[in-house]
């Protein structure tokens, strides 16, 4: 990290991997400790998680002290062009999303046409949390993770990679190790979300602008989880409908990538 660089996103480019291992290595060890201290970090795995990110974001926190234009940044974000991008990747995104869903229903649906004794294998039901459960999601869905996760993935492993490795390998390796963090069923959609972010990021050297992106998408998904929504587009004639809307979303997504990664690709080669 240079701290004689004083602009805020330029600055962030400086942070290194291994500073950020180091960084991460200590806030595991200083909560581990805290665990003997108060048991609920010991019992209770979203409080130990709140805490450790909690060091984290004290760490970039102390990384970008005393740097500028974070306030022509937040302005950015609300420029129209960029608004427009922002919903345009949140929806292709979160559309694609649900392939993985639509594929186990639809296979679910052959196997039972073909065998009348098969159980189904869907367990789609709304979540029902107690208030200081959901409480401790949200922050951790909401706040901690569209804001660390892009500093970690976006603002420092794919800036770093980049420089050695140039612009797609290092969104390719950054966006595989972001995705490994998700469940079995989100791998995919989860690297392509990467790679959207990591153009949205390169395109506009604002690390708030795919920030934005997974603050909204991390909302709506929060909010999806404590509905029975998911049941119901999995059931007739819905489903007939969502596979129109991620066959739709697919392919904007896959020409979205191609476009902008070619286009960042010429422009910075």
């Amino acid at each position: 990290m240079d701290r004689n660089v004083k602009n805020f996103n330029t600055r962030l480019r400086t942070i290194k991997i291994r500073e950020l291992v180091l960084a991460s290595f200590i806030a595991l060890m200083l909560v581990l400790g805290l665990s003997f201290i108060f048991p609920i970090l010991d019992t209770n795995d979203d409080a130990f998680m709140i805490c450790v990110l909690t060091f984290l974001v004290i760490f970039f926190a102390w990384c970008l002290k005393g740097s500028s234009g974070l306030n022509e940044d937040i302005q950015s974000v609300f420029l129209k062009e960029n608004r427009k991008e922002i919903l345009y990747v949140f929806i292709i995104n979160l559309t694609f999303a649900y392939l993985f869903l639509f594929s186990v229903v639809v296979l679910d649906f052959i196997i039972a046409m073909g065998d009348p004794t098969w159980i189904s294998a869907l367990d789609i039901d709304s979540v029902s949390l107690t208030p200081d459960a959901f409480l401790l999601s949200a922050i951790t869905s909401i706040i901690y993770a569209p804001v660390l996760e892009e500093l970690i993935f976006r603002g420092v492993l794919f800036n770093r990679l980049k420089i050695r490795t140039g612009i797609i390998p290092a969104m390719i390796v950054s966006s595989f190790l972001f995705a490994i963090g998700h469940d079995f069923g989100g791998i995919v959609s989860a690297f392509l979300f990467g790679v959207c972010m990591c153009i949205l990021y390169l395109k506009t050297d604002n690390i708030l602008i795919p920030m934005s992106v997974h603050v909204i998408n991390n909302i709506v998904a929060t909010l999806i989880d404590l509905t029975p929504f998911d049941s119901i587009i999995t059931s007739f004639p819905w489903i007939i409908l969502l596979g129109i809307a991620i066959a739709i979303a697919t392919v904007l997504l896959i020409k979205y990538i191609i476009t902008e990664t070619r286009s960042l690709n010429r422009k910075y080669s």
